[in-house]
């Protein structure tokens, strides 16, 4: 008997402990706004997130508190979970397709299908939610949080648990920090969850690595996250046999103009332009801009010469560039995606950094030999938004590589690359 009570004692305690916590921390679901300005935040938010690269990722790879394992292929609509010994191949859009293999056998057990279901559908919440904000049975309410506006989204449809709802806590960039939560899962309502441990991946978006709950301190691991595209580098790859990127990366100099208004001759394998136009000519150290020259009518200048090598810097980023733009389709801080185009895919290449104008993105159009025919422009000042030009008269240069001599735009204006020379 005596041990009956104490048993009941501690069962007493801890439903006073939890009794406790629960009016301590729980919280009433917030009100406020919903249209035009709700939905205008969630749009600074998704550009903050750069929604747009979320779109056009291909694969995505990450794992939830070292448990369970996911492969996605978005544009296919097939997921990969694997835990303990069960692997199920889920076809997100026809769950009836999907295969069920335990200890790497194909099996009939058709429950763990719905198993997989659930855990791809709170799993996979964990990593992408922010891109989820416009998901189809939505509703998004702006909020008064500690005096700045927040985003409430409540799922009133789709997912696991309808009815659901999520306050975005957002930096000044509205770019989300946190979250706030009322879900069917959680008793409690208010608990909150960090989103700050992100990383950039090679898609250009950014996904988090880890959540801290305010609830016990919990933690949630979401393993190695990675996000690439497959197909869309397999297509930047045939480009890069198609214009010889081998031979362009053994080809010491390269000599060219632009427009009959600048020349140049690059070494580089030192990374040293000298660039020329009217009397002046800027030996440009383009890594270290200190170490460069300025000349006036091949006279050496000691005084005033900064602006000089600015310009030359800027005019070297700028006619590089349409000469060697297909070569540089790895560069880093480059992002490759596919661009579906009256049904047809194309190759997009956006510039997040380097450069005189990171976020400039250009859409590749190419022959069946993948060499490029042309390109269409959408620069990040908003100036040309699918402007295009050609990329013609290719030639092979001594060195062995392929480049442009001239390119066409739409109003029939030429620009000419002058005489094309690249030599060891």
């Amino acid at each position: 008997m005596k041990k009956l009570f104490k048993l009941l004692g501690l069962l007493l305690l801890a439903l006073i402990i939890v009794g406790g916590i629960y009016f301590v921390n729980n919280e009433a679901l917030p009100e406020g706004k919903k249209g035009i300005e709700a939905d205008g935040l969630a749009i600074k938010m998704f550009n903050a997130i750069n929604h747009e690269a979320f779109e056009n990722t291909e694969t995505l790879k990450w794992s939830f508190r070292d448990k369970h394992f996911y492969t996605w292929n978005k544009r296919e609509n097939i997921v990969h979970i694997s835990w303990d010994e069960y692997k199920v191949t889920l076809h997100t859009k026809y769950p009836e397709k999907s295969n069920v293999y335990i200890d790497g056998k194909l099996s009939n057990k058709k429950e763990f299908i719905k198993q997989a279901e659930g855990y791809f559908n709170n799993d996979s919440f964990w990593l992408i939610a922010p891109y989820k904000i416009f998901d189809k049975g939505t509703e998004r309410t702006v909020v008064k949080h500690n005096g700045k506006d927040a985003l409430l989204v409540t799922y009133a449809s789709g997912g696991t648990t309808p009815g659901d709802s999520y306050l975005w806590i957002l930096d000044d960039n509205y770019f989300p920090v946190a979250y706030k939560m009322w879900t069917k899962i959680i008793p409690i309502g208010g608990v909150s969850a960090t989103w700050s441990d992100w990383k950039i991946t090679k898609t250009g978006i950014k996904l988090p690595t880890k959540h801290k709950l305010s609830l016990f301190g919990l933690q949630i691991d979401m393993g190695n996250v990675q996000a690439f595209n497959d197909k869309a580098d397999e297509l930047a790859n045939n480009i890069l046999k198609a214009v010889k990127h081998n031979a362009y990366k053994t080809t010491r100099y390269l000599e060219w103009s632009f427009a009959e208004k600048r020349s140049y001759k690059w070494d580089k394998e030192k990374h040293i332009v000298d660039v020329s136009w009217d009397s002046i000519r800027v030996h440009l150290y383009p890594q270290d801009k200190n170490l460069s020259t300025v000349f006036f009518n091949n006279q050496l200048q000691t005084k005033n010469y900064k602006k000089f090598i600015r310009k030359a810097w800027n005019f070297f980023n700028n006619d590089s560039f349409w000469l060697v733009a297909p070569h540089k389709l790895f560069d880093d801080g480059v992002v490759r995606s596919l661009e579906k185009i009256k049904d047809k895919e194309f190759l997009k290449v956006t510039y997040t950094k380097g450069g005189t104008t990171p976020g400039d993105a250009y859409i590749w159009l190419l022959d069946t030999n993948y060499v490029p025919k042309s390109y269409k422009m959408y620069l990040a000042n908003k100036k040309m938004n699918g402007t295009p030009a050609t990329w013609q008269d290719w030639i092979v240069t001594e060195s062995g590589t392929l480049l442009p001599t001239s390119h066409v735009f739409k109003n029939g204006k030429k620009l000419s690359m002058g005489t094309v020379k690249g030599y060891n």
